[in-house]
């Protein structure tokens, strides 16, 4: 199956309507994301705050950071979300207010929960690949987990 082809309708649930997939495409716009990442931002928008639970949803890449430090977020709090870091190409070293460390290469996630609060930084390792790419997407928490525990 194509990208641009519809999904086959025994494949939908019941009751979910055949979508012109032009119709839910949102236009990003740049944001500079500490000294050396611009993120092309998708949601939220002035129009569209959100689609489901995601209230957040950033693109990086593909760039070319040989000759940059690459990824460079310092320590920065979260609280009532879970952010969910997929990276396609580079290295991003995430490391937390819970003591975590934790490398993050091509194909792999990382999920970060900050419940009533955490901080956390992203930064490429000294020697790092050349290109970096990846996608960030924020989980706005249901209430009950607002307030819970950060992981």
């Amino acid at each position: 199956m194509e990208r641009a082809e519809s999904m086959p309708a025994q494949t939908r649930p019941p009751g979910v309507a055949t979508v012109d997939p032009g119709s839910v495409l949102l236009p990003g716009h740049d944001v500079p994301l500490g000294r050396y990442t611009t993120v092309r931002r998708l949601l939220p928008q002035r129009t569209r705050r959100m689609v489901g639970a995601w209230c957040f949803v950033d693109h990086f890449g593909p760039d070319d950071v040989a000759q940059r430090p690459g990824m460079e977020v310092p320590p920065h709090p979260h609280t009532g979300l879970q952010t969910v870091t997929w990276l396609l190409d580079g290295e991003i070293l995430h490391r937390d207010s819970l003591g975590n460390a934790q490398p993050i290469r091509p194909g792999q996630l990382n999920v970060m929960t900050s419940g009533h609060g955490i901080a956390h930084s992203e930064r490429s390792p000294a020697a790092h690949p050349p290109l970096m790419h990846g996608v960030q997407l924020w989980v706005a928490l249901p209430d009950p987990a607002r307030a819970g525990a950060a992981a």
